[in-house]
């Protein structure tokens, strides 16, 4: 399911118009987006929780030259999947 079709989806369960329920998504899309930046995390209950983790630096391989690399340290965005949602899948 790409972002259309989500949108389209949200739309048809809520009533809402396809342009509500994309400024929905868009809205609950940057205020995840704005919570990770601060470091901080955005858990919901049952479905999962988003954070942040640090990747420290270290020393990469280029496959074509094997050439040792050094690969920045940066942050990633990690989601655990809640219980509600694991046991739906499973």
């Amino acid at each position: 399911m790409n972002k259309t079709e989500l949108i389209e989806a949200m739309a048809n369960r809520t009533g809402l118009t396809k342009k509500n329920a994309q400024e929905a998504l868009n809205a609950y899309l940057e205020v995840v987006t704005e919570t990770l930046k601060k470091g901080d995390s955005v858990a919901l209950i049952g479905f999962g929780t988003f954070s942040v983790a640090d990747r420290p630096a270290r020393t990469g391989l280029n496959p074509q030259t094997k050439k040792k690399i050094k690969i920045a340290a940066s942050k990633t965005a990690k989601f655990k999947v809640g219980a509600s949602l694991k046991k739906a899948l499973n």
